[in-house]
């Protein structure tokens, strides 16, 4: 079996199945938190509520229609009325069950898990200054992380040259805390991970579109220079997934 049909198992269901399955939660040991914690409250920003003002298409079938990939953007600012919407179209929760055990937010998630965090490239927002963001989705708060020299040169190196991931507004990247899932699926966890990444940013898409913003998913790009951008660890919690918005 060559290379490519050896990588393409981890596509199957029956990839990784254990006969004997264990996990973390039926063993019962404590649940990972639901989100990452604050690093600092004097960083942290309210997001304000949106309205419909804020819309350019309401119909769904012309948001679905007309959604493609962007890969270039006004020199335009966007809203933070704007952003509010986008973070809470892409992660925003609408409600906590159990005692904290879960979220349910306004993407699908295998096992209500929700393993990923949201980080901000800041580049052309009105209320805000250029830097690295985190989104705080339990209370739809951004807490400000920093502002790196070259920031701009640094995101579109780590995305393979290219351009448009640092030409923009704002670039939206995912990182996963893998344990989230471990916790309960264990070693089956990581593929239905990995598509919680689509469901994220499909719904980046369509939200864009109706506020008159285009963007466009990027997979590929450095592992290791992306995750240093925004200060991860790399291996309990890394990037995965980006995706750069602005006017169109």
């Amino acid at each position: 079996m060559n290379k490519a049909k050896e990588q393409r198992q981890f596509m199957k269901s029956k990839f990784g199945k254990n006969e004997s399955f264990s996990s973390d939660q039926m063993e019962g040991k404590p649940q990972p938190p639901l989100t990452n914690s604050v690093v600092n409250p004097d960083n942290v920003i309210v997001l304000p509520e949106f309205g419909e003002d804020i819309f350019v298409k309401t119909h769904i079938l012309d948001i679905i229609n007309d959604r493609i990939s962007h890969r270039k953007f006004k020199n335009e600012s966007i809203s933070l009325e704007e952003l509010s919407f986008l973070l809470w179209s892409t992660q925003g929760v609408k409600s906590v069950v159990g005692e904290n055990y879960a979220t349910m937010r306004t993407v699908p998630s295998a096992g209500a898990r929700h393993p990923y965090e949201t980080n901000l490239m800041i580049n052309n927002v009105r209320g805000l200054k250029r830097g690295i963001y985190r989104y705080l989705p339990l209370t739809h708060q951004l807490e400000y992380v920093y502002t790196p020299d070259d920031m701009v040169q640094t995101i579109t190196q780590a995305a393979r040259k290219q351009k448009f991931a640092g030409d923009c507004a704002v670039t939206f990247i995912w990182s996963v805390v893998p344990y989230k899932g471990e916790w309960r699926y264990n070693e089956e966890s990581h593929k239905p991970m990995l598509l919680d990444a689509g469901h994220i940013c499909q719904n980046l898409y369509l939200a864009c579109e109706t506020i008159g913003c285009g963007t466009c998913a990027i997979a590929a790009y450095d592992q290791d220079l992306l995750d240093e951008l925004l200060q991860l660890d790399g291996d309990d919690h890394f990037s995965v997934y980006l995706s750069p918005v602005g006017k169109v």
